[in-house]
């Protein structure tokens, strides 16, 4: 009989440990592996959030984050902080997602002490070093040395070929984000107290079409925030319409869109929402205006059109497949596109019956099989 096999799963933001909470239920339940959570607090409150939702206590909490943190230092602490926890639980394997500070850092100090990587969601690729940033970067420093490579598409693997990735390690297994999602609208369904923030929110609108927006990535900072709050002003001058915001805590989107968008009738701008209250956002908006990665993926599996605020993405699948569009952050082209889109029925039908091309709920236990494989 094969022995048990230690995985070792490190993460540190909301939508890593969103994509990983299915993984880590199913580690739990089957006898060939023992998960050890390990969390860096990279996003702190929005980061317990899922974990209680998901019902998960980590084994190691390394509470990295300081105010005012550099990239830097940032960096040093997650090395020394992971290496420490590595080197007292000897995994036998470190399983890491996406393309976070924490997920790079996991993935190196791992290297370097000769332990196995698995990467989920590996190969998104935006071409761009600087968009998005740092995350591009993130992502090919832990293509470079993992071991497995989960790829959500194919796509993602033939970007992971390009990069002459051995073919052997690269596996086409859907995105974890759909398991997630799939999980936590069943958990709504049986309990719909999960979602009532959101219900509260988007009551004053009865009747109204709502527009659900996120918007956080560094590259939009300063001069693309600005317009994208002015895109959301004009929006938000139709009677038929509202616009429901959670706004992200970082000072740079905060201080943006509360002075941009407080006190205007059809916005709502939220605190930020836990897992649960989102996906109802998702699933109560008629389209979403993102620039998150991780939107570009949740909303097709509802049926919603996604805008997304960026000139790349690393998830080019949606846009060939038609369930997302570039917009950029120019106010004129954000305004177009949503106006066709709640003023056009055939093309929001074109864009709201599109496939889903990331996954079909079943992406944890393909990941683990092949860890159980390997």
């Amino acid at each position: 009989m094969a022995r048990t096999q230690k995985i070792a799963l490190v993460f540190g933001t909301r939508p890593e440990a969103i994509k990983l909470f299915p993984l880590i239920h199913l580690l739990k339940d089957d006898p060939r592996f023992d998960p050890v959570v390990i969390v860096t607090g990279q996003h702190r409150g929005m980061l317990d959030q899922v974990l209680e939702i998901a019902g998960l206590t980590p084994d190691h909490d390394l509470a990295v984050m300081q105010p005012g943190q550099t990239l830097d230092a940032l960096t040093a602490r997650l090395l020394t902080g992971i290496g420490d926890t590595l080197d007292a639980e000897q995994p036998d394997w470190v399983v890491v997602q996406g393309d976070t500070a924490s997920a790079m850092c996991g993935a190196l100090t791992a290297f370097y002490r000769k332990i196995p990587i698995a990467h989920v969601e590996a190969g998104l690729r935006s071409g761009d070093i600087h968009h998005p940033w740092p995350e591009e970067v993130n992502r090919k420093i832990i293509g470079t040395m993992a071991a497995l490579h989960c790829a959500p598409t194919q796509t993602a693997a033939d970007a992971l070929a390009r990069e002459n990735v051995d073919p052997a390690t690269i596996h086409v297994t859907g995105n974890t984000v759909v398991d997630a999602l799939h999980w936590v609208l069943g958990a709504i369904e049986h309990n719909p107290a999960l979602a009532a923030d959101l219900h509260a929110a988007a009551a004053p609108f009865e009747g109204k079409r709502i527009i659900g927006v996120t918007t956080h990535r560094r590259e939009n900072f300063g001069d693309g925030m600005r317009a994208i709050a002015g895109a959301i002003r004009k929006i938000a001058e139709r009677e038929d319409t509202a616009v429901l915001f959670p706004v992200h805590l970082n000072p740079n989107v905060r201080e943006t869109m509360m002075g941009e968008l407080a006190g205007l009738d059809n916005v709502a701008l939220l605190e930020p929402l836990d897992y649960p209250n989102f996906a109802a956002l998702m699933q109560a908006s008629t389209l979403m205006l993102t620039d998150s990665g991780g939107v570009q993926e949740e909303a097709p599996a509802l049926g919603k059109p996604v805008l997304v605020m960026r000139e790349t993405t690393e998830r080019p699948e949606g846009v060939e497949a038609g369930t997302a569009k570039l917009v950029g952050t120019d106010p004129d082209a954000i305004v177009a596109e949503v106006t066709r889109l709640l003023d056009d029925g055939d093309a929001y039908a074109a864009m709201a019956q599109a496939h889903n091309p990331f996954g079909d709920g079943h992406s944890s236990q393909r990941i683990a099989d092949l860890m159980a494989r390997d």
